[in-house]
């Protein structure tokens, strides 16, 4: 058990690190936070806030492993080093690949009861 425990510990140091040192993490933790007051205040049903947790959890998860392999290759190729740069920029394509589906997903989602919205309110 104690190793379990500590092993949640390493895990919220990581989310720590992330979040203190990664802007476009922060960013994102924004836009969830956004994502989820909407959700509330737009009554969203079960199955889209499936779809808008999914759409959050795969762009955190992303940048997670973005950025832990940003920092492992920093650290085996501390200059520059062209296979090293296009391991970086495969890794940020796919945090971009992840917020094009959470931005279609929120678009798909959030723009229909919006639409109603401002027609119901004029």
């Amino acid at each position: 058990m104690k190793k379990l425990v500590r092993s949640f510990g390493f895990a919220f140091k990581g989310l720590r690190y992330t979040t203190t040192t990664q802007l476009n993490f922060r960013i994102h933790l924004a836009a969830t936070v956004l994502a989820a007051a909407m959700g509330f205040l737009l009554h969203i049903a079960t199955n889209e806030w499936l779809w808008i947790t999914l759409a959050i959890a795969l762009v955190l998860i992303t940048e997670l492993i973005n950025t832990s392999i940003e920092t492992l290759t920093d650290l085996v190729s501390p200059t520059y080093n062209t296979k090293a740069g296009h391991v970086k920029d495969v890794c940020a394509g796919a945090v971009v690949i992840a917020a094009l589906f959470a931005l279609v997903t929120g678009l798909v989602i959030f723009l229909p009861k919006l639409i109603l919205l401002v027609h119901h309110a004029a």
